[in-house]
């Protein structure tokens, strides 16, 4: 693949703009409020787009996009629309009493609900996850992306500059000015990923086609899988997937946190009512274009077993013409 200067131009830039606007919006940030909670001064729109732009990171596109052109198909959807329902409750019934309680993260709510060592263990727990598990998978895809793009794949240096480069431009705002740094890169970054998967769902539909799309594609549409399905059984999604949404919409400090920074308790259950609307679409463009991505070069892609996972070709797919 070859880039021209205006692609590197257009990333760096992009990059140049979170980065600078980010700093400059949180240059004021002093107290430990302010760079932890943003002076609790979030407003809505930033509320749901961080909230966004936090969850659905590289490892988003890529797992689901891959599930979607696997075998759980559009049934996968089924995270993202429980989620959007789980982040309504939130709103109703968890912000209000976090926000009474002034807490700043939530194992203090655990301190303050019930005992300092019921704190000290989600807190120690919580950080052997996020930094063994989610930035980990962040990072490395992340870097995989920029290694594919501008590196050599088969050269390991390449993908360990890409995971500095990550790792370093986050680090840089983030330790400058806190949550309200990260709350308006979020407001770039979050809005990137959406249009772009729009973009990309868009130019799928002009590659394929839409009837020939949801023709070809009918097996992968399902929303309801067989409760003996060996990935995701409408069982799993009935009985077990509304525990880790509440968790993880609720009670995981990485996403909780930019709703403990609303200016007012409307303002924050204003800002999960969007994250929950923007939650509704993302599937169409995660999912959509993983399945497109199947029909257009299936041809070119490895199954788990190490076979081709050729698609069947019919008179509108491109290599016809």
């Amino acid at each position: 693949m070859e880039l021209s200067l205006l692609d590197i131009v257009v990333f760096l830039g992009f990059f140049g703009v979170v980065v600078g606007v980010s700093m400059y919006k949180s240059r004021k940030e002093k107290t430990s409020e302010d760079f932890f909670l943003a002076s609790r001064g979030l407003m809505w729109p930033l509320i749901g787009l961080s909230l966004i732009a936090a969850n659905i990171s590289t490892e988003h596109f890529v797992g689901m996009a891959g599930q979607g052109a696997g075998v759980a198909g559009m049934a996968i959807a089924s995270y993202e629309w429980i989620a959007a329902v789980t982040l309504v409750f939130v709103a109703i019934f968890f912000l209000p009493r976090f926000l009474q309680s002034g807490i700043y993260t939530i194992p203090e709510y655990l301190e303050y609900r019930y005992n300092p060592a019921a704190r000290a263990i989600m807190a120690f727990y919580t950080m052997v996850i996020y930094v063994g598990v989610t930035i980990a998978a962040v990072v490395y895809s992340g870097g995989l992306t920029l290694q594919t793009i501008f590196g050599d794949l088969e050269n390991p240096q390449h993908l360990l500059y890409s995971v500095w480069v990550i790792g370093s431009i986050a680090a840089l705002y983030t330790i400058w000015g806190g949550l309200k740094a990260v709350a308006w890169a979020d407001l770039f970054q979050g809005s990137a990923l959406i249009i772009g998967g729009a973009i990309t769902m868009v130019l799928g539909f002009r590659a394929i086609g839409v009837n020939n799309f949801f023709e070809v594609n009918a097996d992968k549409l399902h929303m309801i899988l067989p409760r003996t399905h060996s990935v995701l059984p409408w069982t799993a999604l009935v009985i077990g997937l509304w525990i880790p949404n509440l968790y993880y919409w609720g009670l995981n400090q990485y996403i909780t946190q930019r709703t403990l920074a609303a200016k007012t308790l409307r303002q924050g259950q204003l800002g999960i009512i969007f994250a929950a609307g923007l939650k509704l679409i993302i599937p169409f463009i995660i999912i959509f274009p993983g399945i497109m991505a199947l029909q257009l070069y299936g041809d070119q892609l490895k199954g788990e077993s190490g076979t081709d996972a050729a698609y069947p070709l019919t008179h509108d797919h491109p290599s016809d013409e």
